[in-house]
């Protein structure tokens, strides 16, 4: 983890420039990611349509019935966990609460729920680019209207609650 005590030893502009991956790993396999298989998709078909820099801080939000898979299948980055309905959502939330304005310069967001799109438009504000990876039909239109970029994931896990994939 990236404490403030340590970022005070990097130059600003460094870690301006460093870039925040968020990912609701539930929203990209359309359901829980309660098995290895859809957790290794969903981490194929994101750094298929996106660029993770290597310097980037990747976190993942996961209920606690997928931890174990989501650790098992995607390595070596920050899990936040919680549970019941938008128990992930929320535990990603308290994420972009800390300090993310003097950290990052860019942050990718996998998800396309509204619930972030508050937070979001007020880290755009500050300068921050905002790029949002999501389903077309599982995007918000608070969220999309927040980011600066938004990225389609066109296909879809096929046990996951967006349809089957072709």
């Amino acid at each position: 983890m990236f404490s403030r005590k340590a970022g005070a030893l990097l130059p600003k502009q460094y870690m301006r420039g460093r870039q925040l991956v968020l990912v609701d790993i539930e929203n990209a396999v359309g359901g829980a990611a309660i098995d290895q298989a859809a957790v290794r998709w969903a981490k194929a078909h994101i750094e298929k349509v996106t660029e993770i820099a290597a310097e980037g801080h990747v976190v993942i939000g996961t209920s606690h019935i997928g931890l174990l898979s989501v650790g098992s299948a995607w390595s070596d980055l920050r899990y936040v966990v919680g549970s019941g309905p938008d128990g992930a959502d929320r535990a990603l939330l308290t994420v972009l609460e800390e300090d993310i304005e003097s950290r990052f310069g860019e942050i990718l967001l996998v998800s396309g729920d509204g619930i972030f799109a508050d937070r979001i438009a007020e880290l755009a504000a500050y300068g921050l680019r905002v790029i949002v990876v999501a389903h077309p039909d599982g995007l918000s239109k608070r969220l999309r209207m927040a980011a600066h970029q938004v990225i389609y994931l066109t296909d879809h896990y096929p046990h996951g609650a967006f349809g089957r994939a072709a």
